[in-house]
């Protein structure tokens, strides 16, 4: 009942998933799966898609669990849920860049200015617009008041010619 989110840049590479799945057969799970309640007993994963990958592939964990995740809740729109999702990433260390421009974009494409971009997802203006070129999408850049210097620069080489 439940499943992925489109939106995870995060993953987790072969030794780090045997050492969680080490960690969950030894410890338990310590941390619940953030989820969003979809409606008719379905559950879109916030935060925790490798620890759920855990107990659909290995068996021992499956039997022990009986097929039940500790899970928690949100309760937020979309937008607000890739925010949570990022965060949470971002606390462990992991994410990717190519994937996190084009989330970035969505937030922007969602109505997120640039500043509530840097708020919500714990990042400064630098990455923010180094994300953004990422994508070499014009929109990225619609919010942003750009330097008339080059215009000022040509007006005064021309006031000087003539």
């Amino acid at each position: 009942m439940i499943q992925a989110n489109e939106y995870n840049p995060n993953k987790v590479a072969s030794p780090e998933m045997k050492l969680l799945y080490k960690s969950i057969k030894e410890d338990g799970y310590t941390m619940p799966i953030v989820t969003y309640y979809l409606g008719k007993k379905h559950w879109e994963i916030v935060d925790g898609f490798h620890r759920n990958r855990i107990d659909r592939e290995y068996k021992d964990i499956k039997e022990r669990t009986k097929g039940y995740l500790p899970i928690t809740i949100l309760d937020k729109p979309e937008d607000e849920r890739i925010g949570s999702t990022i965060r949470h990433n971002r606390a462990r260390g992991t994410h990717g860049i190519r994937p996190m421009s084009d989330i970035v974009m969505e937030l922007v494409r969602s109505g997120w200015d640039d500043e509530k971009i840097c708020d919500k997802l714990g990042m400064d203006l630098d990455e923010v617009i180094r994300l953004k070129q990422i994508t070499g999408l014009k929109e990225a850049f619609m919010d942003h008041d750009f330097s008339k210097s080059w215009e000022e620069f040509e007006q005064k080489i021309e006031k000087e010619i003539d």
